[in-house]
């Protein structure tokens, strides 16, 4: 008996819609992350790009738990002396709410060569409006 190995060719792509209103930003993401990885098809592969195309809407609307709506930070290094940034997540929210979806769902992916192309089928948008309405299938 041999071992099913999946090959890139045979790789079907699906496009999903995640609604982000009211729900958790970790929830969300890691629903989000596994869409990406296509842990939820049967013939997963570990070493081969297997995720769909994602689309999330209402970025603006996601909920976080407890305090961490005041004391969530998002910090950054430019590489440069002084190049240290801070935004809390009250200002992403209100000025780039896709942002918030992003980070999240980038610190879910594992850090190798798949991550990139993972993260480029990730389309976030911060209301329901989106220009892949067409992509979905028709039930």
């Amino acid at each position: 008996m041999k071992t099913y190995q999946p090959k890139a060719k045979d790789v079907q792509r699906n496009w999903h819609l995640v609604d982000a209103k009211d729900e958790v930003l970790g929830r969300v993401s890691t629903r989000i992350s596994q869409l990406l990885m296509g842990k939820h098809k049967v013939k997963y592969a570990n070493h081969i790009d297997m995720g769909d195309f994602v689309v999330a809407i209402n970025a603006s609307k996601v909920r976080l738990t407890g305090k961490k709506r005041d004391q969530k930070v998002y910090r950054g290094h430019s590489g440069y002396p002084g190049g240290f940034k801070e935004v809390t997540f009250e200002k992403m929210i209100t000025e780039q709410p896709e942002k918030v979806i992003e980070k999240a769902v980038f610190g879910m992916l594992p850090g190798n060569r798949l991550r990139d192309p993972r993260m480029r089928r990730l389309k976030v948008f911060a209301d329901g409006n989106h220009r892949y309405k067409d992509k979905f299938k028709k039930e």
